[in-house]
């Protein structure tokens, strides 16, 4: 079972890391005495599914990423579906039947191992993004790559300082890239000219994740693990507004954790961002003036659908509330502790993963699980991907299944309901 990662925090070793986990059971918990209640995992109820759902095809993407941090997901461009693995295979997929297209190794990217060479990891972690009819993605060894989107052959290759964990982000020719290090660097995305980078503040001791930038209206957003979102002006790197998010309120390093590892989103004039000990905060995207903020923890990807904002909290509780004001509409605890990852819309539902390997349908209305269907048992980490009403969920031993969820499903009748009619 998969509750943390390898390498969860940066700044420790791992045999002290463990140590913390086992001696802090409330390291982002609601305030609780009975230290077994706070980690209890839920055990899965018994389910009657809404609807049956139907998989359009499935493919193994190379190893996947195991056990390790590793925020592969796929994505759809160009009438192509592109995955990777952690161990370095890239692939191009027909977006209809799953068939290959191309096939690249960034293990061996210049084919030069032996066939008597065991193969060594190329480490992928961040990525792949599309853009500019090029597919780009980066590793933990500092590397950025740069393939051709139609036949995977390497355009440019390049480096910075850090390890590469979060997808970078491409808009205007350019391509940003945030890193574990705190360096945040622009590259001419034809090119892979260097064209300016950022050094951002890390912590002693953070989690082992890091903000994908979000890029928009010229800026670059991007959150920081001192708990801030900063914004740098798109062409030149120059600084904008900075906002703080997290609320460091413990007595020791680990109690003040309070990075921002999400992706910022932006839906209007608003930026919409969570902290992992903190705060769900709405800003003003010109000034970066805080419009309201609600007392929410998550390094999970929040959702921002029509009035809607989907968060799933560092407990595994799913939540939604008005993005206008941040009022709670509903909230599920029936995930707790289960590795749940961040939401995605289908639909009329909010679709979330775990770490067995089960993707459960929620309720957009009231939050009740209404489906379940399992993948696979190695478990499910990065948030699902939905496109054209089509859910992309690549497992952590690798199988990509595309999932198809009924557009006319007939409503519960509750007994609400019926006492009404």
């Amino acid at each position: 079972m998969h509750f943390f990662d390898k390498k969860l925090f940066t700044g420790f070793s791992r045999t002290k890391v463990l140590a913390i986990l086992l001696l802090s059971s409330t390291l982002f918990a609601c305030s609780s005495s009975d230290e077994d209640e706070s980690t209890k995992v839920a055990e899965l109820t018994e389910l009657e599914n809404a609807f049956e759902v139907e998989v359009l095809w499935d493919r193994d993407i190379g190893e996947g990423v195991q056990d390790y941090f590793s925020r592969i997901k796929p994505i759809i461009a160009y009438d192509k579906v592109y995955s990777a693995s952690r161990m370095g295979y890239v692939m191009a997929l027909e977006k209809d039947t799953g068939d290959t297209i191309w096939k690249v190794d960034l293990s061996d990217i210049n084919d030069e191992r032996s066939f008597w060479q065991a193969r060594v990891s190329a480490l992928v972690s961040g990525g792949p993004i599309a853009g500019m009819n090029k597919i780009f993605i980066g590793t933990e060894n500092g590397d950025v790559y740069a393939l051709d989107a139609e036949t995977g052959a390497m355009i440019w290759q390049a480096k910075i300082k850090g390890e590469v964990i979060a997808q970078p982000s491409i808009d205007s020719g350019i391509l940003v890239v945030n890193s574990s290090s705190g360096l945040l660097k622009a590259f001419d995305a034809n090119t892979g000219d260097d064209l300016w980078e950022i050094e951002q503040d890390v912590p002693a001791l953070t989690l082992r994740g890091i903000s994908a930038p979000t890029i928009a209206s010229g800026g670059v957003i991007v959150g920081s693990a001192k708990g801030d979102v900063n914004v740098y002006i798109l062409s030149t790197g120059q600084t904008g507004w900075a906002t703080e998010v997290g609320e460091a309120t413990g007595s020791t390093e680990l109690q003040r954790v309070v990075d921002v590892d999400s992706a910022p989103v932006v839906f209007g004039d608003k930026v919409y961002v969570i902290s992992a000990r903190g705060n769900l905060v709405a800003i003003e995207l010109s000034s970066g003036r805080i419009l309201w903020k609600r007392q929410y923890s998550s390094y999970r990807q929040i959702a921002v659908f029509r009035n809607d904002i989907y968060i799933t909290t560092t407990r595994g509780h799913v939540y939604s509330l008005d993005r206008n004001n941040g009022i709670e509409r509903w909230s599920n605890i029936e995930l707790t502790n289960r590795g749940v990852t961040g939401p995605a819309v289908v639909g009329r539902y909010v679709v979330v993963g775990d770490f067995e390997g089960y993707l459960h349908w929620l309720d957009q209305d009231t939050g009740e699980i209404v489906t379940r269907y399992e993948i696979d048992g190695s478990g499910i980490y990065t948030t699902p991907t939905v496109v054209d009403g089509l859910i992309y969920s690549q497992t952590r031993d690798g199988d990509l299944e595309v999932i198809i969820t009924p557009k006319d499903v007939p409503q519960k009748v509750t007994e609400t309901n019926t006492a009404e009619e």
